[in-house]
This record gives structure tokens, sequence and C-alpha cells, in this order.
């Protein structure tokens, strides 16, 4: 049986909402099974790459379902592998169990260890494919945060490099599992709007260079080691939000390398790899994407735009004066807009049911995380493949080539190729050179 999904399957499954259908050809060797003491119980056992903001969110998620034993972190900075000891034994020790978590600098050494299931990767977007395709071939499945990748060509290695090795990928792509954006785009693949015309995807502007000043690097913060694969800047604290253990004090704001070139993919990235993702969806480009990609600024264009095959039109541009991060679907029967906060349509019978949301962040709000380990029980894909993440993280990256080289780009979806595009297919969000010591 072929290892690769079908482009058929693959979307069969992108469209089924939080449950994924798609069965997997071969045993996952990493999913070992084990077992509760005392109980008949398979226990899936995590490591966390990566343990800033983000990643204690997604401890939160895991650490409260079932079936799911946290053994493991790994982090560059000293400060931030003892908060993730510190919460974990203090979560267990509540539970009157004994500490099994351990802490790692080198995220080498997490994925050495054969007991370890699945890893949870919540790094900057620079180290995602290093650290996911390493994770693949030590036979470990993975959730993996979004965006997939920082360059092209690292999403279509990554791909193979999941499939190839017969493991799980899960993208944190949340919205995916979110109720109202299921059925939001339910409604558009029903055809309930009509023909879909064009789309607002408001996400927020791209990348610029980095302009931080330099500051001293903390004493238990292995500088070379964050930098890892990308290019050298000088350290700033705003890059890695600093904390405290005594007193206690968490990040006050999200790490800003996602800010600037060369580290991260502006709001392009950040915000596109959920908004772009839903209007990817609702299109049911799942498994293709836009042919031509004009930035904002460009001649007449006064937002970023993206273009399909059968004529319909994104575009990064507000729906509503407030601004508010989420996606309209014009159709030429009537329009759905849809956020985290709201969902409002041109017809009442296009309403969703109210469902009733948990408290917390969003993360842990909607059955997302559950869904990946729902996926390694059942040895079926996720409601958020690889293939999905790739082909997402493919859009915003168009975008952000098409901003730097400040004119329309056009692209080939089925070859994920430029067409007659030289300039675009050298530039280093395709295909990047790394640091000395890093080849993919």
């Amino acid at each position: 049986m072929s290892n690769q999904l079908s482009r058929r399957k693959f979307i069969k499954t992108a469209a089924v909402g939080a449950v994924g259908v798609a069965i997997f050809p071969q045993f996952l060797a990493s999913c070992k099974q084990n077992k509760a003491a005392g109980s008949g119980e398979e226990v899936i056992r995590l490591g966390f790459i990566g343990l800033g903001r983000q990643s204690m969110y997604l401890l939160n998620g895991y650490l409260g379902i079932e079936g799911v034993q946290v053994v493991a972190g790994s982090d560059v900075y000293g400060v931030k592998r003892e908060r993730f000891l510190k919460r974990v034994n203090e979560h267990y020790a509540a539970q009157e169990q004994p500490p099994v978590v351990e802490v790692y600098e080198n995220y080498k050494d997490l994925i050495a260890r054969e007991d370890i299931d699945a890893v949870v990767i919540a790094t900057p977007d620079h180290w995602h494919a290093f650290i996911a395709m390493d994770a693949a071939a030590a036979k470990k499945n993975i959730y993996l945060e979004k965006p997939l990748t920082f360059t092209i060509q690292e999403g279509q290695m990554l791909v193979k490099a999941v499939r190839d090795n017969g493991v799980i990928l899960a993208v944190g792509s949340q919205q995916r599992s979110d109720a109202n954006f299921q059925h939001a785009v339910k409604m558009v693949q029903e055809g309930k709007i009509g023909k879909v015309e064009r789309i607002n995807a408001y996400v927020g502007g791209p990348p610029t260079p980095y302009d931080l000043p330099e500051e001293p690097v903390p004493a238990d913060l292995n500088w070379p080691l964050w930098l890892g694969p990308s290019e050298f800047v000088h350290y700033n604290s705003q890059l890695d939000p600093p904390i405290s253990l005594d007193p206690e004090k968490n990040e006050e704001f999200w790490g800003a390398w996602r800010w600037y070139k060369e580290l991260g993919g502006g709001f392009t990235t950040d915000w596109g790899a959920h908004m772009f993702d839903i209007a990817q969806w609702g299109l049911g480009m799942d498994g293709s994407g836009p042919v031509e990609i004009i930035p904002a600024g460009y001649e007449d264009t006064k937002y970023l735009t993206f273009k399909y095959a059968d004529g319909a039109v994104m575009t990064e541009e507000p729906f509503n004066e407030k601004q508010t991060k989420g996606v309209k679907f014009w159709g030429d029967k009537g329009w759905i807009e849809v956020s985290r906060e709201h969902f409002l349509a041109s017809d009442d019978s296009l309403l969703p049911p109210v469902v009733e949301k948990a408290e917390g962040a969003y993360e842990t709000k909607i059955p997302h995380l559950e869904n990946f380990i729902n996926s390694l029980k059942s040895k079926t894909d996720p409601v958020v493949p690889v293939e999905i993440g790739h082909r997402s993280c493919t859009v915003c990256t168009l975008g952000n080539i098409a901003y730097d080289l400040g004119r329309p780009i056009k692209w080939d979806p089925a070859t994920e190729t430029f067409v007659d595009d030289a300039e675009a297919s050298a530039h280093r969000l395709f295909s990047k050179t790394y640091s000395e010591g890093y080849t993919l």
C-alpha cells in the first residue's frame, strides 16, 4: 500500500472536521502502547521541545487529557526548563504520582529516548523543520506549532519525512477544531452562499528587518543553540521573553522573533497560518493553492491579494471597522464571516448552533489537542495533517515572497514551483542557506 495519502482521500480527511479518517498504511512503531500501572489503559508519553509561553498553554491542555503522561522537556533557556520541571512535578504530586519528568538543553537528547511516543514542538519557526525531521527519523509522532516551516522547501521535505517514516504529525492550526469555523466551512462547501467569489482574510502585515538593540545574553541561555540554523542576530530580551521563578513572573508578551525577517514571517505567517488556512479549507484548496500573488502597494493593489484558478480572490483585508482577525466568505448568494469571537451571516439560516465553550486559553477551549492524542491511539490522520499544514504555510510564505520582491509572482500549486521566475525560485523563503554546521 502506498505510504502517501491520495489527493482525494487527503481532501476528504481535511473536510471532515474534528475527526481524521485516513487510515495509516503501516503500524506506527513509535506508538508503544505503554500501560499505566495496574490498568490496561494505553498511555501516550510526551516530550516538549521549546518551553516558552505557547508551550505552557499546550502543557496545561495535555496534562488534562486522560491517558497522557508528560515525561520530558527541552529548552535552551535554563530558567524555562526549571519552570517546566516545577509545573509538571507539582501536577503529578497533586495526583499522588511520583515525578517522572526530565529536562534537557539539547532537543536531540530528548528525542533519543526510546520511551517517548510523541513530541510537542513549540520553538521559534526557524527550528521547526530541523526538529520535526529529526523527530520523524526517530519514529516520534509530532504535534508541531504553526506555521509549519520557515521555507517552502522545508515544508516539502517535512511532508516526505513524515510519510516515509510512518509517523503522525498534527499542526497547531487550532481553528480547524473550533465548531464555529467548522460550521462556516461546512456552509461554504455545501454551496449555501453560492459560488465563492472573494474572501477577506485579515491577518496583519509582513515582517520587518531586525532592529532591536543588543543586550547581554543571560547566563543560563545558550544563544548559539537558540539561533541554530538561523543567520546570526544579536540577543535582545524581546526575542525570548525573560521569566522568573522566585518571585514567579511569566512572559508578559509574545516572543518578538516572529516580527523580524531573519527569524519569522510577521503577521503574514503568524495569523495567516490560521486565517489563510480557513480560507484554503473553505475553498477546497487543502491540496492546492493560489496561482498568482500580488503584494499590497503594487500599482493600484491596496491589499495583499491571492488569485485562485477557479476565479476566487482572497485579500488580506479587514471585513469590519474593528479589524477583527478572521475570515469573510463572499458568495453570489450570501456571505459568512467568522472569527474566534463571533459568527455573522447574510441569513439566519446560516448561523451555527450555540455551543458553550470552556474557560481558559483558546488551545484548551477546543478539542484540538485531544484530536492529536486520539489520532495516535486510532492510528488515523489528525484534523490538520502535515500536508494541510504545508499547503497553508506555503500560502503565507508566498505572500511574504511577493512582499519582498515588490511585484506579482505566479505559482503552480500542482508542481509547487514558480512559473518562469528565477528570482522567486532563488528567494531565501523558498530555499535558504543555513548557518555553518546545519543542513537538512
